[in-house]
């Protein structure tokens, strides 16, 4: 039973490799050097998937699951040509900043449905053409900041129960999910407001965000191709 459940496991994790698919907007003004930038903390929440199927939230994955983030975040932007400073959001929820940082929420789900799901807006076939209006330059203007990167995660893992119900179904010749990790990333023009660049990574077996090395694998994978 032991290698039938290990055989199960492996083989959730070796279906697929940490994949990208990256939205760059057409006549983007991207960053020059020195081009101040604000992190935005990133919005990391990790789960548990029960036996039911049910995702039931862990706090202590999902703080180890932002710090392994961000700290890798802050590595990649230092090693870059611009200045950056990382913005905590609930230190700027307040005001017309607060609003902001939920309507780049409100816009990032759209581009992951309109984008990368299965419905299409006509408007949106082709180009890629996202903005959060000329609002974000009160963003840009609080923090003196020309650009704001976005990160976006959420990710389940199964519980041993989880693991019990697949080998069940194994048995009978059917799979069940085993859970999932995926994050986006945006870059924001702050003078415009417009989306200059966006890029969805769904998580290999590597890049397993409550570990720092693959945190770091993820941020490397959703950053690889932003125009920093």
């Amino acid at each position: 039973m032991k290698k039938l459940i290990a055989t199960i496991v492996a083989c959730a994790l070796l279906s697929a490799c940490t994949t990208t698919n990256t939205r760059l907007a057409v006549n983007p003004v991207k960053p020059a050097a020195g081009a101040r930038i604000i992190l935005i903390d990133p919005d990391i929440e990790l789960s548990v998937l029960t036996a039911a199927g049910m995702q039931e939230p862990k706090a202590d994955w999902t703080e180890q699951g932002r710090a392994n983030i961000a700290g890798h975040i802050e590595a990649q932007m230092k090693a870059r040509a611009h200045n950056y400073r990382l913005l905590d959001p609930n230190d700027a929820m307040a005001g017309r900043t607060g609003q902001l940082l939920r309507l780049h929420q409100a816009v990032g789900q759209s581009i992951m449905m309109f984008n990368y799901g299965y419905v299409a807006l006509p408007t949106k076939k082709a180009s890629f053409d996202w903005t959060l209006g000329e609002g974000a330059q009160a963003l840009g203007t609080a923090y003196q900041a020309d650009y704001a990167l976005f990160v976006f995660g959420r990710g389940s893992y199964a519980s041993g129960g989880r693991v019990a119900v697949a080998v069940g179904m194994a048995m009978l010749g059917a799979a069940v999910p085993m859970g999932s990790q995926q994050c986006f990333a945006s870059l924001v023009d702050l003078k415009t407001g417009q989306v200059v660049w966006f890029n969805v990574a769904v998580a290999g077996p590597n890049a397993d965000m409550r570990k720092p090395e693959g945190a770091a694998a993820l941020v490397a994978a959703v950053l690889k191709d932003a125009p920093l």
